[in-house]
Formats: C-alpha cells, structure tokens, sequence
C-alpha cells in the first residue's frame, strides 16, 4: 500500500509535543501542521478571562470538576487525525482525564473572543469542540460589549445569547451552578481598546 503523502511542513503529534515544550510562544496543532496560538492579549481579554476562572475555580473547587487556563491543551482525535488547542478556559470532570500536558474530556470550553480569533472560534473549532463527546457546553465571550453566547448539546448547539450585567449564565456540568455577567466583566476598564496586537494563525 502505497504511503499517503504528506504536506512538507507536515509533522508528527509525537514532533509538535516533544517540540511545544520547548516553544516560546504557544502552537496549536491541526491534522499535522502547527499553528500559532493567540500569543499576546489585551488587558480586557485577560481580565474577562481571569475573572472566569476565579469564578469557576470557586464554585467547583468542592467537586469532582477542575477548571484549566489558557496553559493547557485540549487533545480531540477526529477522524484518524490529531487536533490540540489552547481554549482559554476548560471545565473537566472525568477523573480519566489525567494526562500530564492535555485533557481529552471537557464538560465545558470558554473562548474570550477577539477579532482576530473570532472567525476560527465561531467556525473552526465550533465544529471540532462539538465532536467531543464529554462536551456539554461551549461559552463565547465578548470582550467589547458585556455579551456572551451558549451553546449547549442539549439543545442541538443552538446559540442562546445572554447580555447585560444582571444576565446569569448556567454552567452546565457544574449541579446547576450560575455566573452573572457582572462578575465576568468585573473591574474591565471600558475605557481602552479591547484589542492588541496578535500573531496571525500561521506558523
């Protein structure tokens, strides 16, 4: 059987890990080619994001769930090939999850969104986050405007948009634990640009 060829900027999974710890900067890897992941974010990206996990951290750290930062990978094999990204929160509840470097089995995914990573949050990896089966829900935070996007599998993943302060969102896979928008957007200074410069997804 002939060998199937490959693209010549093609690596291994074994190659990008090996590599990515090394790396100065964060790479996401998608069927064999290596992207660079958001390398720098504005202030108001970190804050919302920040804020985020100081909330889910305090709501479930009595639980079997543990909430992961922007460090940690999400391994999903799809289709034969091999996808890790950098979501900017995870929510696992699996105690199977226990890889030393990746999760494999969210319950939850969070992206903060920002013009130039929108179009692959809302595209590219909607479609790949939703093929994980743990996955219960997937979050979409603005970070111009104090909205945010739910999407849950048991509703097909049909987005359900929450604005306002006083807006609360359900954590799925957390006992039925809420956020107010409010606290997600705590101590954001609206008075600055929301975006900075970031590295293109290229690598």
């Amino acid at each position: 059987m002939n060998a199937i060829p490959r693209p010549r900027d093609w690596i291994s999974v074994e190659d990008y890990l090996a590599t990515e710890e090394a790396s100065p900067v964060k790479r996401e890897y998608v069927a064999g080619r290596v992207y660079y992941a958001m390398a720098s974010t504005s202030v108001r990206h970190n804050r919302i994001a920040g804020n985020l996990f100081a909330l889910f951290h305090s709501r479930l750290r009595s639980g079997p769930c543990q909430v992961f930062f922007a460090d940690v990978k999400l391994h999903i094999p799809l289709h034969r090939e091999d996808l890790f990204y950098y979501p900017d929160l995870m929510v696992c509840c699996d105690p199977r999850d226990s890889h030393s470097h990746y999760r494999e089995r969210p319950c939850l995914l969070v992206e903060v969104l920002s013009d130039s990573t929108r179009g692959a949050d809302t595209r590219e990896k909607l479609i790949a986050y939703t093929q994980v089966e743990s996955l219960q829900g997937y979050l979409l935070v603005e970070q111009d405007r104090i909205a945010a996007t739910l999407r849950l599998r048991e509703q097909d993943w049909q987005p359900e948009m929450y604005e306002g302060p006083a807006a609360r969102l359900p954590l799925p896979c957390a006992g039925g634990v809420e956020v107010e928008l409010a606290e997600v957007y705590a101590g954001v200074d609206w008075s600055t640009p929301s975006e900075t410069a970031e590295t293109p997804r290229q690598a």
